[in-house]
């Protein structure tokens, strides 16, 4: 199980590092997905960099869980975006089956964070 967790621990740090980066290379990618009444960039660029942190925080073993309950609250955060794209007529993930496919994956990234903040570390 300790492997589990340390393997599970490293695919979500490298994960969210990987997508923190993507968010200052591509930021226009991200802009369909938050309302028009959010400065798009600003939030591209501050999403990035808190997932950035964020990921980095799980590599360290003194706030890997303060690192995985700010990534479960983040998801947490932007779950109402991706239950909106849903109910938009034309997706920003490219259909109706896209988003709820994202949506799921929404739901997995919570949970995947939950599992690594809520294990005990020996």
């Amino acid at each position: 199980m300790e492997y589990l967790y340390l393997a599970l621990k490293f695919l979500m740090a490298s994960l969210f590092i990987l997508i923190g980066i993507h968010h200052f290379k591509k930021p226009k990618f991200y802009y369909p997905i938050i309302p028009d009444f959010f400065p798009k960039k600003m939030v591209t660029y501050i999403s990035g960099i808190v997932e950035l942190v964020l990921g980095i925080g799980l590599f360290i073993t003194a706030y890997e869980k303060q690192a995985a309950f700010g990534i479960f609250i983040l998801m947490l955060i932007f779950l109402p975006l991706h239950v909106w794209d849903i109910t938009r007529e034309k997706p920003a993930m490219g259909s109706k089956k896209n988003a709820y496919i994202r949506l799921l994956i929404q739901f997995g990234l919570i949970a995947w964070a939950w599992f690594i903040y809520s294990k005990e570390i020996i």
